[in-house]
C-alpha cells in the first residue's frame, strides 16, 4: 500500500545569486518604508524567508536605531538589513552616526536610497557591509554598480516615496484582447 500523501509540502526555494549573496531563502526584499519599517515587520519578512528591512530614519536617533536592531534580533535569527535613505535637506540627519550604529550593531546588509550612496560606500566596504542601492533608472543603477554596490533594486514610478524623475514603471500591463 502506498504511503499517504503528505499533509504539507516543503516550501519551495528559488536559489539565485541574490539569495546566496544575502543568505535568504526567497529573492524578496521588503523595501525601507518610513514609519512602518520596524522590528516586527522586518523580522516577519525575514522569518518568511525574504530580507526584512528596518528603516533607519524612522528612529529619531542613532541610539534608538541600535535598540531597534536589537529588538529585531530578539524576533529573528535570520538575515535582515537597514534602509538608509539619503535625501538632500537643509538640516541632514547625522548620517555618520547612523552608519556607525548600523555597523556597531553588526548589521551586514544596508539598503541605500534617495541619492547616490557614494559618500557611504567606503565606510560600509571597510566594515564588510553589503549595500543594495534602490534606483529609479538604469543610469542610476549603472552608476551604483560602478561605485561597488552588491546589488541594485529598481523602483518604478508606481513606487511610493521617491519614484524618481523619469517616470519609469516597474510593472508592465498588457490589456486583454477585445472580446467580440
Amino acid at each position: 500500500m502506498p504511503d499517504p500523501a503528505p499533509t504539507t509540502l516543503p516550501a519551495p526555494r528559488l536559489r539565485t545569486r541574490f539569495t546566496d549573496l544575502l543568505g535568504i531563502e526567497h529573492p524578496i526584499v521588503q523595501g525601507g518604508m518610513m514609519w512602518v519599517g520596524r522590528a516586527e515587520l522586518a523580522a516577519a519578512v525575514s522569518e518568511a524567508g525574504g530580507l526584512g528591512i528596518i528603516t533607519a530614519l524612522t528612529q529619531p536617533t542613532p541610539a534608538e536605531l541600535a535598540r531597534e536592531i536589537e529588538r529585531t534580533r530578539k524576533l529573528t535569527d535570520k538575515p535582515f538589513g537597514v534602509n538608509l535613505t539619503i535625501l538632500p535637506t537643509i538640516t541632514p540627519p547625522p548620517y555618520d552616526a547612523y552608519r556607525r550604529a548600523i555597523v556597531d550593531s553588526g548589521v551586514t546588509i544596508v539598503e541605500t536610497a534617495g541619492s547616490s550612496p557614494e559618500p557611504h560606500m567606503e565606510f560600509f566596504a571597510e566594515h564588510g557591509v553589503r549595500v543594495i542601492h534602490k534606483c529609479t533608472s538604469v543610469r542610476h543603477a549603472v552608476k551604483a554598480e560602478r561605485l561597488g554596490v552588491a546589488a541594485v533594486s529598481i523602483d518604478g514610478f508606481e513606487c511610493a516615496g521617491h519614484p524618481g524623475e523619469d517616470d519609469v514603471r516597474g510593472w508592465s500591463w498588457f490589456p486583454p484582447p477585445p472580446t467580440r
